[in-house]
């Protein structure tokens, strides 16, 4: 009988698996399959340890001290596995290729009574699936939401999502948010690898729409890029730009992200000092570092916006876009519902229920 199901056989019926990764956590937190659950066989320093032993002494000696390593974990790696089957979902194994790991996890738990099945080609034969496919799965129309640092952007597209309208998040799916404040909450950006899978995720719900929305960002958010095909939608989406005044900017920006700790203010003195040479003149550098000092965060905010941000988004903007709707921002719900009430009438024949 054969335990193994292709990626299409599994992205096909997501709904009966659940993805275990018996990769070391290391692997897993760099790149892994969306909702899957790590029971690694090897911890990070066990995996480099029997690297090492190949590399030294051979594929013999490696296996023999693998042998030695997994052996008295078994009986928990097994009820871990157990576990997930009580959910009455099953467990699907993957490692990097589909090799070794996975067909050991895979033998012991059939021996011991457990239903369980392994992805063929592991993850490295997912990411090269997904990476192939999202270039064709993007609805046809891109509507882009532009504005200024603290217009509300994600604020407005989250309302979107919730609404049922199809949603692209990119700075979700990079784990990035632009600014120096955003770059502080102490996450770690996703590398290429998940940015894509999660992309690949929510092409999933939307493959049928005739549009989607996303934020008017660069080609690379942090640590990933856009794929060009992507990006190329962007270029030339129907354009939205939200605007909402200084005073309500800087203190969306505050209410979001300062808090009062002095492990917040050791972040934002470090992202500061990142940027800081680039703001002119030096005299308004004197005043950010001022407002630093003092911890008067909402003034400093205020002073990045007008000297740092503002001027390198700003004519970028006016530029590039030709604007079909511009909207005033007063709360995410108001212009969330304008957009819609723009949407719906632009594609008047694809009701929203077709998305």
């Amino acid at each position: 009988m054969n335990y193994d199901r292709t990626v299409e056989e599994f992205l096909n019926h997501q709904e009966i698996y659940i993805p275990v990764d018996v990769r070391s956590p290391g692997e897993f937190q760099d790149s892994r399959i969306p909702n899957a659950i790590n029971v690694p066989l090897f911890t990070d320093e066990e995996r480099s340890e029997i690297g090492t032993l190949y590399k030294h002494e051979g594929q013999k000696a490696a296996k023999w001290r693998a042998m030695e390593l997994v052996s008295p974990k078994l009986p928990s790696l097994l009820e871990e596995i157990r576990e997930i089957e009580k959910t009455n979902r099953k467990p699907l194994l993957y490692c990097w290729r589909g090799g070794m790991r996975s067909q050991s996890i895979a033998h012991f738990a059939m021996m011991s009574g457990l239903h369980i099945q392994r992805l063929e080609g592991g993850y490295r034969a997912y990411r090269e699936y997904i990476v192939d496919r999202i270039p064709t799965m993007l609805p046809k129309q891109a509507v882009v939401i532009y504005g200024l640092t603290g217009t509300g952007k994600t604020e407005i597209l989250h309302r979107l999502k919730e609404f049922g309208y199809p949603v692209l998040d990119l700075e979700g799916y990079a784990n990035h948010k632009g600014s120096v404040f955003g770059a502080i909450d102490g996450h770690q950006p996703y590398n290429q690898k998940m940015f894509d899978a999660l992309l690949f995720e929510d092409l999933q719900c939307i493959a049928n729409s005739p549009y989607f929305f996303m934020e008017g960002e660069s080609k690379r958010i942090g640590h990933a890029v856009q794929p060009q095909e992507l990006y190329e939608k962007k270029e030339n989406g129907i354009h939205i730009r939200i605007v909402s005044d200084l005073q309500s900017r800087v203190e969306r920006i505050y209410e979001q992200y300062v808090e009062e700790t002095d492990v917040f203010h050791a972040r934002v003195e470090y992202a500061l000092g990142r940027i800081i040479k680039r703001i002119k003149p030096e005299e308004i550098q004197k005043k950010i570092q001022h407002c630093l000092a003092e911890k008067n965060y909402r003034e400093m905010i205020q002073l990045l916006i007008v000297h740092y941000y503002d001027p390198r988004y700003d004519n970028k903007i006016n530029e590039s876009l030709n604007t079909a709707l511009e909207v005033q921002f007063e709360s995410p719900e108001k212009a969330a519902k304008q957009i819609m009430d723009f949407i719906e009438e632009r594609f008047a024949s694809h009701p929203k229920s077709l998305v």
